[in-house]
């Protein structure tokens, strides 16, 4: 269970608990330099995190915000985890040993080179100290230019890890242009309608917002989706008496793409993960799909956000006796403010707006905001819950 509870920490990047875990924690190393927050941002989502916090000798090439942000605007999250695959070096250097590589140049494996998705020596870059203090990096392709240059050393573990800023991705040939998968054009409410949850496909298409959801996907989209068991529970509401903005924001509750106003707390405790609402828990049971940028579990509850059903009754004090609770209003209520976790999550952007479907609010978010945090015995998340570190965290727990 302990070890369950530090893979959830790790990925939401609490990095005292994790420190006793991994060697390294990129996520919480580049959390410190705030110029490198979109790179960050891009390691976890494409997962690429991961899988370098278990490497034990790697070096990461980085891009500031500004490199980065130019790349990962002209392309799918496919293919930047691929762009970015190749930033990731099997191999330790640090400024001095850039600087005395024997004959001057070297080709040193990449991550990239371990997907099989790289022929030939693809998965390679060249390393290339030009003199006068100027180390250049290229693809290992024959012919290719070392079109990208060593800027400055950022963070070194000696013999562990090394973080080094380069001016500008390493470009293999066809790495850009290669197909990527498209997530939107994902057949949703097929596999929902085979996983069981019938009622929740249904009423993603009379609503609408199974557009929503295609729409977001291919920028990342988390979906937690009620079995049809679930609709039949008590306590659920009678859908046929909600207005059309309700089903639209009900069902925009179900999925995580970006920062909203109603809140969502995720503990686990043993292989069990289970989300609350502040109305009810919703137990999360199995994985439909876990294809990034998309990711589908099915839920054994409805989740009903508190700021459209209003509040589960408070506990009476021990011993009195407890009464019947009287019927909430529908009313919004104002979110806790968020504890800083030393993460760039939180200061990522929100996913772009998507189109609305009639009669929704325009506000209607697609996630929850943020997580609370106590003493118990689950492990309880303080940040932001963004949709590919969520995934994961789950992804990580139900399949230990």
């Amino acid at each position: 269970m302990a070890a369950l509870r530090y893979s959830l920490l790790l990925s939401f990047t609490l990095s005292a608990l994790v420190s006793t875990v991994l060697a390294h924690n990129i996520t919480d190393i580049l959390s410190g330099f705030p110029e490198y927050s979109e790179f960050n941002k891009y390691l976890t989502q494409t997962k690429l995190a991961d899988e370098i916090n278990t490497r034990q000798t790697i070096t990461v090439l980085a891009l500031n915000n500004g490199a980065m942000s130019a790349l990962a605007a002209k392309h799918p999250l496919s293919v930047i985890k691929n762009a970015l695959s190749l930033l990731v070096v099997l191999d330790y250097f640090d400024p001095t040993k850039l600087h005395q590589i024997s004959k001057g140049s070297t080709l040193s494996t990449t991550l990239y080179q371990t997907t099989g998705n790289a022929p030939g020596n693809l998965g390679f870059v060249n390393i290339t100290d030009l003199q006068g203090g100027k180390v250049g990096f290229g693809s290992a392709a024959p012919g290719s230019k070392l079109e990208s240059s060593y800027t400055k050393s950022v963070k070194q573990v000696p013999y562990n890890i090394s973080i080094l800023e380069i001016s500008q991705p390493i470009i293999a040939p066809g790495i850009l242009t290669a197909p990527a998968p498209t997530p939107s054009s994902v057949n949703m409410t097929a596999l929902l309608e085979k996983a069981g949850c019938k009622t929740f496909a249904s009423l993603l298409q009379t609503s609408g917002v199974i557009k929503m959801y295609q729409s977001a996907a291919d920028k990342g989209l988390t979906i937690f989706a009620p079995n049809d068991e679930a609709f039949k529970a008590a306590g659920v509401p009678d859908l046929s008496k909600l207005t059309n903005a309700e089903v639209v924001s009900l069902l925009q509750y179900h999925a995580t793409a970006s920062y909203s106003k109603f809140d969502l707390t995720v503990t686990s405790a043993g292989d069990s993960v289970t989300l609350h609402t502040g109305i009810g828990p919703s137990r999360v049971a199995e994985t439909v799909l876990d294809s990034t940028p998309l990711v589908i579990f099915t839920v054994d509850n409805v989740l009903l956000p508190v700021e459209l059903f209003g509040k589960a009754p408070s506990p009476a004090p021990a011993g009195e006796p407890v009464s019947a609770p009287s019927p909430s209003p529908i009313a919004s209520t104002p979110a806790p403010a968020i504890v800083e976790a030393p993460s760039p999550l939180a200061a990522s952007p929100p996913a772009p707006p998507v189109e609305t479907p009639g009669g929704a609010p325009a506000d209607a978010p697609f996630g929850s905001e943020n997580s609370t945090a106590d003493g118990n015995a689950a492990v309880h998340v303080i940040v932001p819950v963004q949709v590919t570190v969520f995934a994961a965290v789950i992804c990580s727990i139900l399949m230990s």
